[in-house]
């Protein structure tokens, strides 16, 4: 039970014992309801020897009478019972002093009662004072979590063969230091994972601790900021100091971007909180002090806004950089994460792997979860290809949304428009092969052709772009081939954004215009302390930026040419494809490709 817990006990308790108390005395000391006579009537059922006694409290005669109760007569001032015929030979007379008998409910509820509550109102407010205190006294305290004995090795970190011998050498430091400290080598300072987001960075961190056996301090970078000034730099003192009292040690923050952005930045000018926090741990990490055997890990995915200080020898002198999983290191994580899974034999991790490019660590966990889940959904008792390959889609392109229904003409627009996507990708040579094509909607789409590419590319060559262009204009062309160029739909929105988009990339960024040759234009610039692209500095004429636009429509205009050469000559294709498609609303790769002998 906790100390919260306990003091609830307490007043509950001290409030029960009270109101028990209360009720009981209440109970106790009233008095029973006599019945109002006359005291001759009284002193005649004495005579009659209907009396068992007579109790006399100052001139209030109270009698009991046998087998009826109470009855009760008040008698004249100064007169006694004798005179009344009420003998003390007939009837037991009881005779109660007021003057020194006092009813001891009277002395609780009077006297005790009161001091009671007024102690127990002192002892609750010397209570949450002390609470308080105890609060004010922890605020600077780091919040960071320590743990100790982590089962979490090398061994389920797949992939990531760089990156994992890069931290082995933190590893044996912290086992053998002398080894090092004999040949006058020096471990790093400080460990900088820099990647995407969910790519395994904080899991490496856990695994070097887990491979070093020492004790791990993890906290996020943005539990040490708060309101008051000097709160961030005292919790960075109050980490560094447990952590070199639990030496060797490993302190892990993560998002260090939160407070590691350059200073001189920031909208309170070089006074703000943050700024003081960072000072602090920039001090800790390379001060006077700084014989401990303390490694600093941090994790970030933006390494560009961090303070040049940070980044410097004797802080954060070794960076790591965490890229995404190629095709072998995603069938390597798919398996670690589908060990305690109830999973098929015939279930194709490596295929999944193929079928996953760019998907990263945390992406490919929540693939097999999302697997298991449709399998538990479905009532099976193991998880199939099929369940698998459900949740690529699921997670890619959102759930399926079979309760949109659409009508039989919108069915027909969106099976030509998804048929041209696919027809234009298999015909042209560099544009990747069709895996799916769809009807059912998922996500904000209302149908989609699922392209998958072959391999994992580094680097993207012109002439896939051009291809690309096309594809993503085939649907719209498709649509003005069937239905005429008055009928066209909103429905290849998104696919015009994004082939402008890769136009103009091509031109502006990549450097593949012949007209404007090799050389980029526009300079983003942006704030370190904002973290984000405020605006887009033109360094470039009026004049370029007219042939900046003629040469985006010149690509635009191009694709959607070669992708109206395709529709044409494979109108016949196309139309059967929209046919089945209606029918089954889905087609897999197999049944696309006996639409086609060969790929011409």
């Amino acid at each position: 039970m906790n100390q919260k817990s306990g003091n609830r006990a307490v007043y509950w308790i001290i409030i029960i014992f009270i109101a028990a108390v209360l009720v009981g005395s209440y109970y106790a000391s009233r008095p029973k309801t006599p019945t109002q006579v006359d005291i001759s009537q009284i002193a005649k059922q004495v005579q009659d020897g209907q009396i068992d006694q007579v109790t006399v409290k100052d001139n209030q005669v109270t009698a009991n009478v046998k087998g009826e109760g109470t009855e009760q007569a008040y008698k004249e001032n100064g007169v006694g019972l004798n005179e009344y015929g009420i003998t003390s030979d007939k009837v037991n007379i009881k005779v109660v002093d007021t003057s020194s008998s006092v009813a001891w409910s009277s002395i609780f509820l009077y006297t005790l009662l009161p001091l009671i509550l007024i102690a127990a109102f002192f002892w609750w407010m010397l209570r949450s004072a002390q609470g308080q205190n105890m609060k004010a006294m922890s605020f600077g305290k780091s919040g960071a979590r320590l743990s100790l004995g982590r089962k979490t090795t090398f061994n389920d970190v797949a992939g990531l063969l760089e990156p994992k011998q890069e931290l082995r050498e933190v590893v044996e430091f912290l086992k053998s230091p002398k080894k090092f400290r004999d040949l006058g080598a020096e471990i790093p300072r400080g460990v900088l994972l820099v990647g995407p987001p969910g790519t395994g960075k904080t899991l490496l961190a856990k695994a070097v601790a887990g491979e070093a056996g020492v004790p791990f301090f993890s906290i996020s970078a943005s539990e040490f900021v708060e309101m008051f000034v000097g709160v961030g730099a005292s919790r960075v003192r109050d980490l560094f100091a447990k952590a070199k009292r639990s030496a060797p040690a490993i302190v892990f923050i993560d998002e260090m971007d939160a407070i590691g952005r350059q200073r001189g930045s920031g909208l309170g000018g070089s006074h703000d909180e943050r700024e003081q926090t960072l000072n602090q741990i920039l001090v800790e990490m390379d001060g006077f002090d700084t014989g401990d055997n303390v490694i600093v890990m941090a994790a970030t995915n933006r390494p560009d806004v961090l303070d040049p200080a940070l980044l410097r020898p004797g802080r954060f002198d070794r960076h790591i950089t965490i890229d995404l999983p190629d095709r072998s290191e995603r069938e390597q994580i798919l398996k670690i994460h589908t060990r305690n899974k109830p999973i098929e034999k015939n279930v194709n991790l490596s295929r999944i792997a193929a079928t996953t490019a760019g998907f990263s660590g945390a992406d490919l966990k929540n693939l097999a979860n999302e697997g298991a889940i449709l399998a538990a959904r479905a009532g099976r008792k193991t998880i199939t290809q099929e369940n698998m390959e459900e949740a690529i889609e699921k997670v890619m392109m959102g759930p399926e949304r079979k309760s949109k229904k659409m009508s039989d003409h919108e069915k027909k627009i969106t099976a030509i428009h998804e048929s041209g996507h696919a027809v234009v990708s298999h015909i042209l040579p560099n544009a990747d092969p069709v895996h799916k094509i769809s009807i059912v909607s998922r996500g904000m789409a209302l149908g989609y052709t699922w392209n998958l590419p072959t391999e994992d590319r580094r680097l993207e060559a012109k002439d896939y772009f051009e291809d690309e262009i096309a594809s993503l204009l085939a649907g719209r062309v498709a649509e003005e081939e069937f239905f005429g160029s008055n009928k066209i739909t909103t429905g290849a929105q998104n696919d015009l954004k994004r082939a402008t988009l890769l136009a103009r990339k091509m031109v502006v960024e990549f450097g593949m215009s012949e007209k404007l040759g090799p050389q980029t234009y526009g300079h983003k610039e942006e704030m370190p302390f904002l973290g984000k692209e405020l605006a887009e500095q033109r360094n470039y004429s009026e004049n370029i930026a007219a042939v900046i636009d003629q040469e985006v429509s010149r690509f635009i205009d191009e694709g959607r040419k070669k992708a109206k050469k395709i529709i044409d000559t494979h109108k016949s294709i196309i139309e059967k494809l929209a046919d089945e498609l209606i029918k089954k609303e889905t087609i897999n790769e197999e049944d696309f490709l006996k639409y086609f002998k060969a790929k011409t």
